[in-house]
């Protein structure tokens, strides 16, 4: 019994020294398809640049939301964030008429971040990796026209 106890304390302090570097790497979990894009631009500007960038791409910003302006409203400084939620109804039919559990992944989503320097940073899932989940392939035509447009918003938002 000694045994079972003294093995029981040595996985306890090795799962002990090993809790801080599990919870640093779940900080650093990347969903495939994944994409950050740095930019040279300030966090309100690279939100204004999205929503500018979406209109440029023919797509419709339905929706925007932001957990540091929620916060200044409380008088709660954080870092700057907006998710910008992005679609456009011909492709809400189609994705529908494919697949109606699909629907919860629109709109898409576009993720504003303010950077420690100052700057911000754009970040988004490919709609291919965000629809590959369904393996319908009227949804993965579909994501791959999208694909090259989300590529253009982020890069015509992040870029100089």
């Amino acid at each position: 019994m000694s045994n079972a106890i003294a093995s029981l304390a040595r996985t306890l302090t090795l799962a002990a020294a090993l809790w801080p570097a599990a919870a640093a790497l779940a900080d650093e979990v990347v969903l495939p398809g994944t994409r950050t894009l740095p930019s040279r631009h300030a966090f309100d500007a690279l939100v204004a640049r999205v929503e500018a960038a979406v209109e440029k791409n023919q797509m419709g910003l339905v929706a925007q939301a932001s957990a540091s302006r929620g916060a200044a409203g409380r008088g709660i400084k954080i870092p700057g964030n907006a998710v910008l939620m992005v679609f456009r109804n011909d492709y809400a039919v189609r994705m529908l008429q494919a697949s109606v559990p699909a629907g919860i992944e629109a709109p898409l989503r576009l993720y504003v971040t303010e950077n420690a320097d100052g700057t911000a940073s754009l970040s988004y899932r490919t709609p291919s990796a965000v629809f590959a989940p369904y393996r319908n392939a009227k949804l993965d035509e579909m994501a791959k026209e999208l694909d090259p447009i989300f590529e253009r918003i982020a890069r015509d938002a992040a870029g100089s």
